[in-house]
């Protein structure tokens, strides 16, 4: 056999028996290599071994469907390989696959009629079959009694529900799905949904599709081939309104059809499945461009519509179905285009229905298209059928199409800014802007101008240029008596005026000017008769003015704005959440600051070159009043609202604002109340940023580290809390990130066995020990700590007692120059060494093994000694051979001293371990009891 595969396969064997089950399953993958790569005669029955032991080694890690899977492969090379059919038969039954483990069950008694061991699960396997078709017919007489009542003429209303309504919860079980299916249930329900005109019958039906939609594709392609969109969309346009959750519970259909057919779920952070997408890649395409079809429809009602951009956004990323190029192919952008172009306050005969929510979604909506396509050809396609669709409504020459075409540009300014700009590019686009801006007799060109004006003085040097040729009517039009248009001329003034951000040394306008536009715009946010579009216009340039300390430290000191702020944001609005969120961010000063090093300043300086200065009011001293102050007024609550959005950036900002007020151990408390932890859980692993959810993580380890966990984290999410805290261990994030990624996995730890797997999954014990060699104090201690706590775990114990010196370090750094450290190494020794007899005997391996027991043994401290006695104890306790080098040493000397009656500043606990150490020498015929010791002295209470 080939030396290398051998060595491998034995190398497996080895781990596997010291419990190292995810190494030795790399060393068996590794041999199967060679194996495949040898000749069939050599390596036929090598692989036959490896693929067993690869079945047992997942056995172990729960891992069943491998084991399944490897035990196969075993039972296709041997199809009477015995340990194989078991090892498959212990997997098929954890997969719940009780049919396919009772045969292999049989045929393994069949094989070996004295295997004792096949008796009792067999008995098992064959009562569950028993019970299983127990209730199987039982369900099947539900699934057909229940679709005869639905479809009975003789029923009221009432009945006919209650039937709807059973069948849903017969729908959950794959079972009771697959018997309404075999029934024709689909096409009854077509029937109903068609015909019926009870709204509420109708909403249970569609949550009854959603139900047979999750089991499998075949599910879907069954109801796909039976309902139509047009079904659906006549659902929506008929009774969203009048039956609470329609809009929801169709939107949930049709995601829930994607997510089958392809496997990405976002909810549960699921990517698609290359497979399943090649597979039904027609069904997904045709599914995506109806959508896209229907988001332009002028019979939509404005919710509606955002439901269907919603889940055009949600899907279409790269992320997700990264179906950005087939939208463009398939001429989807122009639907998109059309939306973008309409205005809520705007209506002409030719009008959409939008929401105010409508804009904000179709932005992102351009976003995500545009950031699918990875190559300079699609980009340029994606701006040219822009441009030419921008250039057809100015051709038309009315005022109709110029607002359109400006509420485009503006919109693209919003969601992929390039493109917007490119638009702003072309000749005479700002010039007409300017125009219509200065039109009098039209308020509606004014109106659409000033928005767009705004959108596109987004960076320093397109602000400069606006603020030079537009500033002066955007001043003129704040003196309208259009508040509408007033309001927007006011956001306008206020983003120049916000062009030179943090930096305290640059400004365009005035000091006195940038005060007196933060005065109006707290003005419109606390009239009450302001109507929500004037105040979102109000918060969009609070968030502009608010990049200046001064202006943060205005807002902060206003009570009433403040709460104003606080309750808009939480009203859900998501044409809000800009204005909203941002302005948070910059109370806070939670977003990126780069940092200048000083010689890099010096540098700047000579060359004669602008150097940014931080504002006096942007010290921390300040950033922390801030903070307070938000968390006083409960702003948790209105971010737990804002989390909502789609959008990965402003779920980004809103981790940031989390991140800081839970800097402040005693806000963490307040943020846990309010629901912060369910949303931070949601920040940290789906649809944001990876930036975002690095920092969402950190959030929520400065809870973990504060806050009992079984209250911070309560039922699974202690486990689910696991994964985010476990990012926060890679070498990208900062030292302070590890910490508190640590500090919080030690106190996880102590929840319960379930959370100790979950850390220790997937080589997580890795990720922690790292810091065990780090040169970082703080880091090195927070490591050992949470090794103590998990110390116990069967999966850990096993890791110890492997060939490694991983016992060894524990002992070494039990004299590190840290005491926390020292401690929490002596606690762990002392934990491990009370369960594992390879740990007591490992210790010896650490040369200074004996100074090392006799400082803790004789230590002033009592934490100190009390584990040196503990593990000096468990050592003696444990083999007779051990006990003798313990007995040859000083450290038996200072045992019996501790044990006198007349040393009193010793605690009784630590007397008793050392009186039974001692007592277990005696045993050994070790040692005598001498007069001046008796062992029987030492109280017992």
């Amino acid at each position: 056999m080939n030396s290398n595969l051998n060595e491998l396969k034995e190398e497996g064997n080895k781990r596997f028996k010291t419990g190292e089950y995810s190494e030795a399953i790399d060393f068996y993958l590794k041999a199967l290599k060679e194996a495949n790569d040898a000749s069939e005669c050599e390596s036929s029955e090598c692989r036959l071994a490896i693929y067993k032991n690869l079945a047992a080694a997942y056995l172990k890690l729960n891992d069943h469907s491998q084991a399944a899977q490897y035990a196969s492969k075993a039972i296709e090379l041997s199809p009477y390989d015995v340990k194989a059919l078991f090892r498959r038969m212990q997997a098929f039954e954890q997969l719940k696959m009780y049919n396919e483990a009772f045969k292999d069950a049989i045929l393994i008694q069949k094989l070996e009629p004295k295997n004792n061991a096949v008796v009792p699960i067999l008995q098992r396997l064959n009562a569950i079959l028993q019970e299983s078709n127990k209730q199987q017919t039982s369900l099947e007489y539900k699934v057909k009694t229940m679709l005869e009542y639905l479809n009975s003429n003789d029923l009221n209303e009432e009945k006919r529900l209650q039937s709807a309504n059973n069948i849903l919860v017969l729908a959950k079980e794959k079972v009771g799905c697959d018997m309404i299916i075999a029934r024709k249930g689909i096409s009854l329900f077509r029937q109903l949904l068609t015909s019926n005109q009870n709204g509420e019958l109708k909403l249970t039906i569609v949550r009854v599709l959603c139900e047979v939609c999750k089991h499998k594709p075949e599910n879907v392609i069954a109801v796909i081939s039976e309902i139509n969109s047009d079904i659906l969309l006549d659902l929506l346009t008929k009774y969203w309104k009048c039956v609470e959750e329609m809009l929801t519970a169709v939107q949930y259909l049709v995601q829930t059809i994607l997510s089958t057919l392809t496997g990405f779920n976002p909810k549960q952070n699921q990517k698609p499945d290359d497979a399943l997408m090649k597979k039904y890649e027609k069904q997904v395409d045709t599914i995506m461009i109806d959508l896209v079809k229907k988001c332009s429809l002028r019979i939509l009602d404005g919710e509606v519509r955002d439901a269907i951009l919603e889940l055009i956004s949600r899907n279409v990323e790269r992320e997700a179905l990264n179906w950005g190029l087939k939208l463009v192919k398939n001429d989807g952008l122009h639907h998109i285009l059309e939306v973008s172009s309409q205005l809520e306050e705007v209506k002409y005969e030719s009008s959409m229905k939008i929401t105010r929510n409508t804009r904000y979604q179709v932005a992102l909506t351009l976003e995500r298209v545009y950031s699918c396509l990875d190559n300079d050809k699609a980009r340029e396609e994606y701006v040219n059928i822009v441009k030419e669709y921008i250039r057809s409504k100015l051709m038309s020459g009315d005022s109709e199409s110029k607002v359109e075409a400006i509420a485009t540009i503006t919109a693209l300014l919003y969601g992929p800014i390039d493109v917007g700009n490119q638009c702003l590019s072309q000749e005479g686009i700002v010039e007409m802007m300017l125009v219509m801006a200065g039109a009098d007799e039209d308020e509606t060109q004014q109106r659409v101008a000033a928005e767009a004006i705004i959108a596109a003085a987004s960076k320093k040097d397109k602000c400069t240029s606006i603020a030079s040729s537009g500033s002066k009517i955007l001043k003129k039009l704040y003196q309208s008596k259009n508040e509408s248009i007033k309001v927007r001329a006011l956001v306008g003034l206020c983003k120049i005026g916000s062009v030179g951000g943090t930096d305290a040394s640059f400004r365009l306008i005035s000091d006195f000017s940038i005060t007196k536009l933060t005065a109006a715009c707290k003005k419109y946010l606390l009239n009450p008769s302001k109507d929500r579009d004037l105040k979102k216009w109000a918060c969009e340039g609070l968030a502009y003015l608010s990049l200046d300390a001064d202006v943060k430290e205005d807002i902060i000191d206003d009570k009433s704005a403040l709460s104003a702020l606080i309750e808009i944001a939480k009203s859900g609005d998501m044409s809000i959440l800009y204005g909203a969120i941002t302005t948070f961010v910059n109370l806070t000063n939670s977003y990126d600051k780069k940092e200048i090093l000083p010689e890099m300043l010096e540098l700047a300086k000579f060359a004669k070159q602008h150097v940014p200065e931080e504002h006096e009011k942007d010290k921390a001293e300040y950033v922390e009043r801030r903070c307070r102050s938000l968390a006083e007024l409960k702003v948790t609550s209105a971010l737990v609202v804002l989390s909502k959005t789609e959008s990965k950036t402003s779920r980004e900002m809103i981790s940031r604002v989390f991140n800081a007020i839970c800097q402040y151990q005693d806000l963490r408390g307040g943020v846990v109340q309010q629901g912060g932890t369910k949303v931070l859980l949601s920040l940290s692993t789906t649809n944001n940023t990876e930036k975002g959810k690095i920092i969402a993580a950190q959030a929520l380890a400065r809870i973990g580290i504060t806050i009992n966990p079984e209250v911070a984290f309560p039922g699974q999410r202690s486990a689910e809390v696991v994964r985010p805290l476990m990012t926060l261990l890679h070498h990208d994030c900062t030292s302070l990130q590890n910490f508190e990624a640590l500090m919080a996995l030690t106190n996880l730890a102590q929840v319960n066995e379930s959370v100790q797997n979950q850390i220790l999954k997937d080589k997580g014990y890795s990720k922690i020990e790292h810091f065990m060699y780090e040169e970082h104090e703080l880091l090195r201690r927070a490591s050992v700590q949470c090794t103590a706590n998990l110390i116990m775990n069967e999966t850990l114990v096993n890791l110890y007692e492997g060939n490694n010196d991983r016992v060894k370090f524990l002992v070494v750094l039990c004299e590190d120059d840290d005491i926390e450290t020292a401690k929490a190494a002596a606690g762990a020794l002392a934990m491990l060494t009370h369960v594992s007899s390879k740990a007591c005997h490992k210790i010896f391996d650490a040369k200074r093994w004996f100074e090392i027991l006799l400082m803790l043994v004789s230590s002033k401290d009592a934490e100190f000694q009390h584990r040196g006695v503990y593990i000096v104890n468990n050592l003696i306790q444990n083999d007779r051979t051990i006990a003798e080098k313990i007995v040859e040493t000083n450290i038996f000397e200072v045992l019996m001293a501790i044990v006198r009656p007349e040393v009193d500043d010793i605690s009784q606990q630590v007397k008793q371990l050392a009186k039974a150490a001692l007592l277990k020498a005696q045993e050994y015929k070790l040692i005598k009891a001498t007069e001046d010791c008796n062992l029987g002295d030492v109280n017992e209470s």
